[in-house]
């Protein structure tokens, strides 16, 4: 029995693949569970699998979340000290076309890792929320100081609600939990229903890109290495209560129980049109675009305040569109030549 083992959900997919890389190449045990669903082209799963399984020291096991008796029965095997929770039904707007596929994903299945957890004695629970459950706020930049209470969609509801069953576990049972608000990660391996990769692909193939909002949104593109590296850092440091924690004048961030919420960004938001401009410059040709009004359940600009990560693992998201977009291009052009 190995008791530094490190569960990464969602191991398959685009978080979960780099997560797992890093952690392996530094040495750690890891088992990657996934259960390949076919929302995106399943080939590009099997493909991050099949770098993952050249280490000996990765396990993968095909298990759906929403199956409690195969959950259980892994953590019973491998008895793992830390769990990454990145498994998740994603996309905002997928979840207002298929709003059931949210609930069991995102709502079963991480219930069933916090039961887990919770009988497995996990050292650190960390799990991925999304900077969606700012919602309708408009102050910026984003602070997990903030009330995220006005989601506008069902897929940041169900980011919002993870936060809340995460905190009941960390107060029941004293489960360390930590919650990383994720800043539209891109790169290299990235998700093909993502609009790096959707306008990449139709720019090379002479197709028009859908450009909504006018161009005029702006987004904390945060490079897919930044996101690691923060996860890295909080790992082997487990949520702690918050002695100067108020009932009266309650920090959403923090509690008296172990539990943490952190943003991961690139505190510098781009504008959608700029972010183009930048691929078509790493592509060397021009995009034909089709603008479009703001879609429903999108927001207009998204901005990460990043300190708390900053004061506690000593490092912000530095990685620039132009590098991150030239690192996705050189894999992009590379992996379908």
């Amino acid at each position: 029995m190995n008791a530094q083992k490190t569960l990464v959900t969602g191991a398959a997919g685009f978080i979960g693949f780099h997560l797992s890389l890093r952690l392996l190449e530094a040495g750690h045990s890891v088992v990657g569970l996934d259960n390949l669903n076919d929302y995106y082209d399943v080939r590009l799963k099997e493909a991050r699998l099949s770098l993952l399984i050249k280490y000996p020291s990765f396990h993968f096991e095909k298990v759906d979340l929403v199956d409690k008796s195969a959950v259980d029965a892994a953590f019973a095997r491998h008895h793992f000290q830390d769990v990454v929770h990145l498994a998740a039904q994603a996309g905002v707007r997928y979840s207002i076309q298929n709003p059931y596929a949210y609930l069991d994903s995102n709502l079963t299945g991480f219930l069933n890792i916090l039961e887990a957890c919770r009988h497995g004695k996990t050292r650190h629970l960390i799990f991925a929320s999304s900077s969606s459950v700012y919602g309708a706020n408009k102050k910026i930049p984003f602070s997990t100081q903030d009330n995220v209470d006005h989601p506008l969609a069902l897929y940041a509801a169900t980011k919002k609600a993870n936060e809340l069953m995460a905190h009941a576990y960390a107060s029941l049972y004293q489960i360390p939990v930590t919650g990383l608000r994720f800043f539209t990660v891109y790169g290299p391996y990235g998700r093909p229903d993502m609009a790096l990769f959707l306008f990449t692909k139709a720019i090379l193939e002479g197709k028009p890109i859908d450009v909504y909002n006018y161009g005029r949104m702006r987004r904390d593109f945060t490079y897919v290495g930044d996101i690691v590296e923060s996860m890295i850092r909080l790992l082997p440091k487990p949520a702690t209560p918050n002695p100067a924690w108020d009932g009266l004048a309650p920090d959403p961030s923090s509690s008296y129980a172990p539990y943490r919420i952190y943003n991961i960004g690139n505190h510098q938001p781009v504008e959608l049109l700029h972010f183009i401009e930048v691929l078509e410059e790493k592509l060397g040709k021009k995009a034909i675009k089709n603008f479009l009004p703001l879609q429903p359940g999108d927001v207009e600009a998204t901005y990460a305040d990043v300190s708390d990560l900053e004061a506690a693992v000593d490092f912000r998201p530095s990685v620039t569109i132009e590098d991150g977009i030239g690192k996705f291009v050189d894999w992009y052009r590379g992996y379908y030549r």
